[in-house]
């Protein structure tokens, strides 16, 4: 848009303006699949209209090694997205006080090098994944002391602001399951983008910021409050990260609205491909899709000998050491039987001895409430062609 348009108050062409962003972010981005460039453009675009919706996705650039474009990514990001805070070794307290307003504005939260703060050798960091949960919806503010000593009072903190991360390897399950998930890669020898050179391409960015600012503020009513059609199989939590998304390919029209709803299919089927649940959920699939076939108990020496043996299963190596008995009376006892109780161990007779084991009939209830669906079984065969070759 010129800046006659622009002091005219011409419509902005919402359709056309995220098909810039999206060549935009082609010439610097290489994303692993079409479905990201479409759910990081919205996700830009999203940043402008944070207060149109009741909570904001995080975008998370993630990758199992270094140089695999993650930082270029966020660093596109922030040349797009309003008010850009870039927060690598921010404490919760200052993040604390920059959403509540930084000169009155709200930043957009950048973490680069993520990993470093919630990666395997960091330790737990609580306050700030507190703060990046909390800040997910709004009106969730965070209660802190402040003052000194026997003067400190309770003051309440709001959080909602819109956070992107990128970094080596995942992030924890709370944070991860509101995110919009890109498993970036390292760039194929054929793949080539534009080198970036900041005092040069920042401008561009900038201003494609300011026309998404400016569309932002034409089709703020139209997005407000409203519900989009999700696709079939998006509920619960993934419904919650795509709901603004969505809303903003529907008020920009063209040809967003359907390669939205395309992309997010992708990408939430894609986490649920990569996301094995938390172990205990692991645990249990483990047991009913490899150790505990076609019989209906199993004693407890046995049921380790097969998890211990499976591949690309953890239980060979949990924290160094295979799972043993006493870690798994213990992750199984989190559960609980269609009787209320505790999934636990009971006597299990065999050939003169009585051994300890589990029944499957204990853990029929939490392999419905917690499982995926079990891998299809064939087809069976059709009448009178059992016997033939």
């Amino acid at each position: 848009m010129t800046s006659s348009q622009q002091q005219t108050g011409a419509t902005v062409d919402g359709a056309a303006l995220l098909d810039e962003v999206e060549t935009f972010h082609r010439r610097f981005n290489v994303f692993p699949h079409e479905a990201a460039y479409v759910a990081v453009v919205l996700w830009d675009a999203h940043a402008h209209l944070l207060d149109c919706f009741e909570s904001t996705p995080r975008l998370a650039f993630l990758s199992p090694e270094p140089g695999s474009g993650k930082s270029r990514a966020l660093e596109i990001v922030e040349t797009l997205v309003p008010n850009p805070m870039a927060a690598v070794d921010a404490s919760a307290a200052a993040l604390f006080r920059a959403v509540a307003g930084v000169d009155g504005k709200r930043p957009t939260i950048l973490f680069d090098e993520i990993d470093t703060i919630f990666g395997p050798k960091a330790g737990e960091n609580e306050q700030l994944r507190g703060f990046i949960n909390a800040g997910h919806r709004r009106n969730r503010p965070m209660f802190r002391c402040v003052g000194d000593g026997a003067n400190q009072t309770v003051q309440a903190f709001h959080s909602y602001a819109a956070v992107a991360v990128a970094g080596l390897g995942s992030l924890p399950d709370t944070i991860r399951d509101r995110s919009v998930n890109i498993r970036m890669r390292r760039r194929a020898h054929n793949e080539e983008i534009e080198p970036y050179r900041t005092r040069i391409h920042e401008k561009e960015g900038f201003a494609l910021r300011d026309r998404l600012a400016a569309w932002a503020e034409q089709v703020s009513e139209r997005v407000m409050d409203v519900w989009p059609a999700m696709p079939d199989g998006v509920t619960d939590r993934p419904a919650d990260v795509w709901e603004p998304l969505l809303a903003i390919a529907d008020a920009a029209g063209g040809d967003w609205p359907d390669r939205a709803r395309e992309a997010c299919v992708a990408l939430v089927t894609a986490s649920k491909a990569n996301d094995k649940g938390s172990l205990g959920v692991r645990l249990l699939t483990d047991l009913r899709d490899h150790v505990m076939v076609g019989i209906d108990r199993l004693p407890t020496v046995a049921i380790l000998d097969r998890l211990n043996a499976l591949d690309d299963a953890p239980w060979a190596d949990l924290h160094g050491k295979p799972l043993d008995n006493r870690r798994l009376s213990k992750m199984l006892a989190e559960y609980m039987t269609a009787d209320n109780e505790p999934i636990a161990s009971r006597n299990i007779k065999t050939a003169g001895s009585v051994l300890k084991g589990y029944y499957v009939a204990d853990l029929l209830d939490a392999w419905a409430r917690y499982c995926p669906p079990p891998p299809e079984s064939p087809l069976p065969p059709l009448p009178g062609t059992e016997n033939t070759v």
